[in-house]
């Protein structure tokens, strides 16, 4: 079974959907699938063994220039490679109309959230499979439940699990045990005050 995912965005939003492709390849031996992502973010999807092949697009820098990216070939090169292969579904894990608009003219069955579900619900009118996902819970926890609800398995127990490959992250190893803090964000009401950053640097210490 190969499948066209669509989650282009951003960063944490990618990395959360990992798990669901854990619980889908747990589900259904032998599926694979095509990640559709924003360029920036292309090498996190590889990181898991379900993936067979990362699809970046460029939206953010597309819609700067449009007629720039129209007159490249850009664009139609992206959805030449959207309909090289034939797929069995596409779902829409971004529930966004900029992500619902990339799946205009596939002729595989499109799954997303429904209205009541997706944060644009103008998005849910490009799907097929409709599907609802209460809004209260962690965003790894929704995607679980939409991939489990569009393929059609059931929801494992337990928390979700990333299935990182662990050969990517194979690095230099310190001697010492050491702590990342990533503190970068967009949304203004992530920030965190610096204060409690050094608070929490001196509890790790």
């Amino acid at each position: 079974m190969r499948v066209l995912l669509i989650k282009t965005s951003s960063l944490g939003d990618v990395i959360h959907t990992l798990p669901a492709l854990t619980d889908a390849r747990k589900a259904i031996p032998g599926i694979h699938f095509d990640w559709v992502v924003e360029e920036g973010f292309a090498e996190i999807p590889v990181w898991h063994p379900a993936v067979a092949e990362v699809i970046p697009v460029a939206i953010r820098r597309w819609r700067k220039s449009p007629l720039k990216t129209l007159r490249s070939g850009e664009w139609q090169r992206f959805r030449k490679r959207l309909k090289k292969h034939q797929y069995d579904l596409v779902i829409d894990a971004q529930g966004l109309l900029k992500s619902a608009l990339l799946t205009v003219g596939l002729k595989a069955p499109i799954a997303g959230l429904d209205k009541h579900s997706a944060r644009e619900p103008l998005a849910s009118r490009f799907y097929q499979q409709h599907i609802p996902v209460p809004r209260d819970q962690h965003a790894v926890e929704r995607g679980r439940q939409l991939f489990a609800q569009a393929l059609g398995y059931r929801l494992p127990d337990g928390i979700g699990d990333y299935g990182l490959d662990r050969a990517w992250l194979a690095g230099e190893q310190s001697a010492e045990d050491y702590v990342v803090f990533l503190h970068g964000t967009t949304w203004v009401t992530k920030h965190w005050p610096e204060l409690y950053w050094r608070q929490l640097a001196e509890l790790a210490t």
